[in-house]
Parts: C-alpha cells; structure tokens; sequence
C-alpha cells in the first residue's frame, strides 16, 4: 500500500484510511497520534511542489504494461529516441522501476552518476536534448539489488518528480515497472496536479499478456488516466531475406487488435520481432538510427506519429478549454 509508513505495523490500515489512528493494529504504532488526528488525509504537499515544477513540462505520457518482459523499456526507451531526433524538441525519459532499472543499459549509460546542484539533480544525457533520470544511476553496480518496501520506492520517485532538475521539457516519458502497484499509483498521485497527457500500453499478442493487459487498462479507468493506445510487440517475425511473415507467438485470441476493438481503444501499431533490438539495446544504441529502413523501425515510426498527433491534439483542447 502507498499510504502505509515504514514503520508501521502489521496489518497497519493506511494512513488515509477512516480507521488510520484507530484500528487495534494501532496500537503502539508511533504513527498512531497524527494518524487519529486526520492530519494524514490531507494532500501531499508535494503534489502541488511537483505541479509547479512540471508547469514547463508540456506532455507527461507514462508507459504501462500488464506482464514483464513484453518490450516495454525499450519501446520507452525508443519512443524518446524518436521523439528526441527532432534538436527543436526537449526530451527526458524517467525511470521508475525502482527494483528492476534497465533504462541505463538500453540508453547506454551504464556507469554514468547523477550530480546534485543548487537546483536539484542534474539527469544524464544522452544527446544535448534527450534527458535520463534512473535510480541506476545512483547504484554502486548495476547488479546491486534494490531491496525497499512501497513508502521507499514512493518516496524515491517523489524525489525524481519533484527535486530533478528537468528545466523545460516537450516531452517526459515514464518508464513504469509492470503490473498494478505502489509506483504506479505513486506516479499518478503526484502528477495529479500537473496532468498527465495519457498512456501507452504494451502487450504481446499472447493471450496471457493480454490477460494482465485488461488489468492495466482497468486501473487507468479507476484513476482516471487516459489511455493513448496500445503497443503490440513481437508481433511477427519478418524474415529479412524472403520478406515473408510469421507468427513467433500467435494471437489465439484475436491479439491486440480484438481487445482494443471490444473495449473501445487505439490500437498505435504492431512492431514485429527482430534480434536487432535487442542487440541495439544491450549496446546501448537507438535501433531507429542502427536500421532505420526495416518494417520494425518502421512500424516505431507510425507509431510515434500518432503519439506526437495525439500530444498535440491535448494540447489544442486543453488551450480551448482554457
């Protein structure tokens, strides 16, 4: 739970919760006095701190999925790239998974250390305006593990939000750890304040990556959260002699396609397998620039297209609601 200290003890019911302060678990609890007297239901101060510190941010996009191991980093990690290729446009990607960071490798900065100054943390660049901020950075090795509890991890990206100086950005990405948990409502709560343009949700065509995909797509619809679309990855193999398709993992149950045709949602395109992603990635390089003319980066570029023309449209409505 978000909203349960440290220090707690078992069963402890939450800090925002009517039997904060209250329930027999309380009892001892040296959180147990401000917690009964309701000062712990007030909002976090920080998420008005982290408003005004995102207020020259434009588009906040966060990047979800369901299963782990179905290309979400990396999708992350080359939607910046992408977006990023414009020198007109500033870009940072924020990691955000605390226990399993792999943002530093893909980016290719590894080893790399973030430098505090009078105006916060200063990110790693990647290019002049392609920002990165991860808590690998402040790992003394890269196969050091990151052994917190929730109130740790939430705290952690209070900081990155809030005491990261981000200066002003077209673009911040989220990379997110998969599932439903503490760093996902973390995230969400925080930016609350400042807006969060949408998601992008990435799945596999498997069914049992779709199954924790409807999940996903579930809590955006409990926390109010737009959804941009959906990403489908290893969609088909692309053989790069013949040219011919075939399907490495099939969509037994329709795909991605199916699922977003049934709840109403944007399917942004299918990027289909190729090892030279996972070779760029593991140097540390953009697939967009090492193959630029192959169907996958191909299929990155549409998608990204789509991303910029939504951002874009946000922007417009949001400046006539103004």
């Amino acid at each position: 739970m978000a909203d349960v200290p440290s220090d707690a003890p078992e069963h402890c019911p939450g800090t925002t919760s009517e039997q904060a302060g209250k329930s027999s678990a309380c009892q001892g609890c040296p959180n147990q006095t401000i917690c009964a007297s309701g000062a712990t239901k007030a909002p976090d101060p920080a998420i008005e701190e982290i408003k005004l510190k995102m207020a020259v941010v434009k588009h906040k996009i966060l990047v979800l999925s369901g299963k782990g191991g179905v290309g979400k980093s990396t999708f992350s990690a080359h939607l910046a790239h992408a977006l990023a290729s414009d020198d007109s446009k500033e870009v940072a990607l924020l990691d955000i998974d605390i226990c399993g960071p792999s943002i530093p490798k893909i980016m290719g900065l590894e080893g790399e250390q973030v430098h505090q100054s009078g105006s916060g943390w200063s990110p790693v660049y990647v290019e002049d305006n392609l920002a990165v901020m991860s808590i690998g950075f402040l790992l003394g090795s890269p196969d050091d593990a990151v052994i917190w509890r929730g109130p740790k991890k939430n705290g952690m990206i209070k900081q990155f939000l809030r005491d990261v100086d981000w200066g002003e950005l077209d673009y911040l990405i989220v990379d997110t750890p998969p599932g439903t948990s503490d760093e996902h409502l973390s995230v969400v709560q925080y930016l609350s304040g400042a807006g969060i343009d949408g998601a992008i949700i990435i799945t596999t065509p498997q069914e049992v990556s779709l199954q924790d995909v409807r999940k996903e797509i579930r809590f955006c619809q409990k926390v109010k959260l737009p959804v941009i679309g959906v990403v489908e990855n290893m969609s088909g193999f692309v053989c790069p002699k013949c040219k011919n398709t075939s399907q490495i993992f099939p969509p037994t149950m329709g795909g991605a396609q199916r699922m977003c045709e049934e709840l109403g949602l944007t399917l942004l395109g299918k990027v289909p397998l190729d090892p030279r992603i996972g070779r760029s990635c593991d140097e540390g390089k953009s697939f967009l620039n090492e193959v630029p003319d192959s169907p996958a980066a191909a299929a990155y570029q549409t998608i990204v297209q789509s991303i910029k023309n939504y951002c874009s449209s946000n922007l417009t409505s949001a400046a006539h609601t103004d």
